[in-house]
């Protein structure tokens, strides 16, 4: 076996993750060739079978299996080791790893992305913007961004920005055609557009509240679709109703392209929150990130 073991072993854990040697190596900024031939080498140091490749994807045979969940908790303990290790530097580095919702990203990301990218130049930001589930731990994050109802357990929580208020809307020229509703039950009369997370994950379920009634309906979509401006302008040409934040609407309710619907049968506002391990010591990376958006006031008084 090669010197560099804890490289050859990350990268086996890539390979697992992506099952593809492509993407591993694009990660891992190495040739497929030579990512290709340090798991030839891996194999052949333990004497047995680890992936089974095809052209089109790469898994792991049962030895594999066994193999990745042996070494994958000791690595993520190594790296905290050598994490907790650089803390002693005076200037956070190294790659912090985030997983975040679209809309998450748009409204308390991108407005002060830059910026935190000017103070901190040795922090790298790797940013998986994903609205499904997530596991932090094995996907191997530093933190991530969810609703609170959508964290892990066991997880340290910062809440982030403003109380985000559900609205269901239409524009005036659907609803004259199609008539208001006002049960969720009548949705299923309705075209409605609606949000998918990943395939696995399927449909956003809209969410009803009303005295001591709870409702959650998955509406038969007319419109499947992961992007958020793509059913907003669907829903301005009148194609059938969708479940937003008030925030995404507001200058369109403002402005009559849209009309709220439902509404006494809403949820309560919910809001963002950032997430992460418990460790017993927090990356300087991670800190300087919570205490920047902390300064820029996306945090809550």
């Amino acid at each position: 076996m090669r010197h560099d073991v804890m490289s050859i072993l990350h990268a086996f854990c890539m390979i697992a993750e992506n099952h593809s040697f492509t993407r591993a190596a694009a990660q891992l900024h190495i040739s497929t060739s030579a990512l290709s031939q340090n798991m030839r080498q891996l194999e052949d140091e333990l004497g047995v079978k680890l992936l089974n490749r095809t052209t089109r994807r790469v898994g792991l045979t049962e030895a594999g299996h066994a193999f990745l969940a042996s070494i994958r908790p000791a690595l993520n303990h190594i790296d905290e080791a050598m994490e907790h290790a650089r803390q002693s530097r005076d200037i956070p580095g190294g790659t912090l790893r985030l997983t975040v919702p679209r809309t998450a990203a748009m409204l308390l990301l991108q407005p002060n992305l830059a910026g935190f990218m000017r103070d901190y130049p040795d922090i790298r930001l790797d940013i998986d913007v994903n609205d499904g589930f997530v596991d932090l731990i094995n996907e191997r994050f530093d933190a991530g961004i969810r609703f609170g109802d959508a964290v892990q357990l066991d997880m340290n929580v910062v809440p982030l920005g403003d109380v985000l208020r559900p609205a269901i809307v239409a524009s005036p020229a659907y609803l004259a055609r199609f008539g208001t509703p006002l049960h969720p039950q009548e949705l299923i009369n309705h075209r409605c557009l609606c949000h998918r997370f990943t395939r696995e994950s399927g449909l956003y379920r809209w969410e009803f509240v009303h005295g001591a009634q709870r409702l959650e309906i998955t509406p038969e979509a007319a419109l499947m679709v992961n992007d958020k401006a793509l059913r907003l302008s669907a829903a301005r040409d009148g194609a059938g109703l969708t479940y937003v934040f008030e925030q995404d609407v507001h200058e369109d309710l403002q402005d009559g392209r849209l009309c709220s619907v439902l509404e006494e049968w809403l949820p309560a506002a919910d809001r963002f929150y950032l997430y992460y391990p418990g460790r017993a010591h927090m990356a300087p990376k991670l800190r300087v990130f919570i205490d920047y958006f902390c300064h820029k006031a996306i945090l809550p008084s």
